[in-house]
This record gives C-alpha cells, structure tokens and sequence, in this order.
C-alpha cells in the first residue's frame, strides 16, 4: 500500500508518532499505546500493517523510525490539522478552544485543493491557534512554564497538550500563545503570570504544559515529563 492509501486508522498512528519525534520522545508501541489510550496487542497490530506498507521501520531496540514517505505522510496529516483549526479560528470565527476535535474530524478527508484554498485564506500565519507550527521544521524550541523563576520576562509559545477540556480551561484564564509578561508567582499549586497590569493563574500541572520562552531561561531538563505526552486524551495536533 502506498503512503498516499494510508487509512484513517494509520494516519492516526502516524499522527501520534510525529507528535512524539516533534517532542523529542522515543516512538514505542508502550509510548504510543499510552499516548492514543489503548491496547498494547492494537498498536502492535498497527505496527505490523505500518512496517508492511513501508511507512514505519523497526530499529534493534524495537523503537520505531519513519521511512521517507511514512515521515513526509505524517508531517502532511499534522500540517492539514494545523491548518483547519488556524482556517476555522480566523477565517470562521471558531474560538480556538473549540476547533481541535472538529480538525480531529475533518484532516482525514481534505483534498490538495481544499488545503491551498485554506492556505490562501490564512495568509502569512505560520502556527495554528494553540501555537504549534504548519509547517515541519518550523518549532521553536521552548521551556515549560512551570520551570520558569519569577521576575522572568516569557512569551507563550504552545499550548502541548490540546485535550479539548484543558484548552477550555486555558481560555478561561486568558492565556493563549503570543502572550508576553512576567511571571509573577511560580509555587506548589499555582503559576501567576502579569500581562498588562492583570494576574492570569494556572495550577502548576496545566504550567508544566504550556512552553514559553523565558529570560532568564531555567536549565533544560533531561526530557520533557510525561504529563506532556500521557495525560492528554488524544494527541491533535
């Protein structure tokens, strides 16, 4: 099977796999079954029909790699998720905390046509409205707010986890990506950031999820904690 007559069950696969690589994380059938919820004898199952359809290869270690066209086919599913949920937010008014599940829907099915119409519309955009980018290779490298010192000066980059319920949370504290201010409180359970004169608070789990870029910057950690990756419902991109 060609990469273009990928399934909609595969691009899903393939969708949660470039996540993982784009946040620097080992693609594992145990990492992507706890990322997509589900079953270990499924994603091995799925893994099986990827490596068949020469979209993914096996290393020793049993971590997986994309083949050239498995890696321009996933980079294609994230890039139109990206775009509809920018094309639904400026161009139908959609509040950004609303478009991921309907993106979720429709990424499948959009046609080469469709997608330059889209891009067309969206202009000189360059990230969809949670902040990740359209286009590969395009990421800012960022650190989790929640690693942030106060009196730090940041900017919101991304939100990384884009479960429907927590980007709900996040409009309601105000926070959305592009934001500048200073961090006024960093403690146990709560993260303060002041943006013109107004305190927007998050708990200190929903700030280890939220990458900005900071001066001072704090130290890079080792990796970026599991919460990013397993504590979202699915992964949207």
């Amino acid at each position: 099977m060609a990469a273009e007559q990928a399934t909609v069950a595969e691009e899903e696969y393939l969708q949660t796999m470039y996540w993982l690589q784009e946040a620097g994380l080992q693609i594992t059938a145990a990492n992507i079954a706890r990322a997509m919820q589900v079953s270990a004898p499924t994603v091995h199952e799925m893994i099986g029909r990827l490596e068949t359809d020469n979209l993914v290869t096996r290393a020793s270690d049993k971590s997986l790699r994309f083949t050239k066209s498995g890696q321009e086919h996933a980079a294609g599913i994230v890039r139109r998720h990206r775009l509809i949920e920018r094309f639904l937010t400026d161009v139908f008014d959609i509040p950004w905390d609303q478009v991921h599940e309907e993106a979720e829907r429709l990424e499948h099915w959009m046609s080469p046509v469709v997608e330059e119409r889209m891009l067309n519309a969206i202009g000189d955009a360059k990230t969809c409205p949670h902040g990740h980018p359209i286009y590969e290779g395009a990421r800012v490298e960022g650190v989790p707010l929640a690693d942030v010192e106060v009196g730090a000066k940041v900017m919101l980059l991304r939100f990384e986890n884009e479960a429907e319920d927590l980007l709900h949370y996040l409009m309601d504290t105000g926070l959305k990506p592009g934001m500048k201010g200073d961090v006024a409180v960093s403690g146990d359970e709560r993260v303060e950031v002041e943006v013109d004169g107004r305190r927007l608070s998050v708990s200190r789990s929903v700030a280890e999820t939220v990458s900005v870029t900071a001066d001072p910057s704090p130290p890079p950690r080792v990796a970026l904690p599991e919460q990013l990756v397993f504590a979202r419902e699915r992964y949207g991109r």
